[in-house]
């Protein structure tokens, strides 16, 4: 069974958990050679997909059903027959969700979830784990969706893994393995110490609430935090908005 502990001291540098199946009986730790980031500032969002976030398509929401998307996520799909969550995987990173380290973005038509994704929050890095699309361009907007959460709230650092096309066309860029050990370390800020020392000192420095917070909170960053109800338009003014 995996320890919440161990896997964020892993996270903390640079690896992280997958499984061969969704059945299988353990888990191996990955480094990747490159990995792929996609820059705060640099989400590609184009004319239809700013329309389909403006007009409020889906309604979206965050840590409203993280057990629910990590479940949708994990379930073997037309495009995706097999997925590397298994039972271990999903049930640590519900553990870290009550811990408050992992986050969902769930994106619904009505009350039906279609889409969304999660992943793990620590210091100002947020590492991706999963995105999940019922319907056309669901995905896309939880991903815009965080991309704005995450530039609100102070992030330095969106870790996706793996590169994909799918991920190319929406801004991701892809490093080499020394590359993004800085940036993991600068999103730690620096932490150089034992990996739990790197959690304790990195836990609660981005504010993945920010979007939420009332307008009388200081804003952890000098990015525009929008307060109250958050309305798509809000989104593509973060996104389309420079540091």
């Amino acid at each position: 069974m995996l320890d919440p502990q161990l896997v964020l001291g892993a996270y903390a540098v640079g690896v992280f958990p997958m499984a061969d199946h969704r059945d299988a009986g353990g888990v191996y730790w990955v480094e990747p050679r490159t990995r792929a980031i996609l820059p705060i500032d640099g989400f590609r969002l184009s004319k239809s997909l700013r329309k389909t976030i403006g007009r409020d398509r889906f309604r979206v929401t965050a840590d409203a059903a993280f057990e629910r998307i990590i479940q949708l996520c994990a379930e073997s799909a037309e495009d995706r027959p097999e997925t590397w969550i298994n039972t271990d995987i999903e049930r640590v990173f519900t553990t870290l969700h009550r811990l408050g380290f992992a986050h969902s973005i769930e994106c619904w038509e009505g009350e039906e979830l279609v889409g969304g994704l999660y992943g793990l929050a620590l210091g100002r890095a947020f590492f991706g784990e999963s995105m999940v699309s019922r319907r056309t361009d669901a995905s896309k907007v939880a991903l815009a969706w965080l991309v704005a959460r995450l530039k609100a709230g102070g992030f330095t650092l969106l870790d996706c893994q793996f590169m994909t096309d799918h991920l190319a066309s929406l801004g991701a860029v892809e490093i080499d393995r020394a590359d993004y050990c800085a940036l993991l370390a600068g999103a730690l800020d620096g932490g150089t110490g034992s990996a739990a020392a790197s959690v304790r000192s990195a836990a609660a420095t981005g504010d993945f609430f920010a979007l939420e917070r009332p307008a009388t909170s200081p804003p952890p960053a000098p990015t525009a935090v929008v307060s109250g109800p958050v309305a798509g338009q809000d989104i593509v003014q973060l996104l389309v908005q420079t540091s």
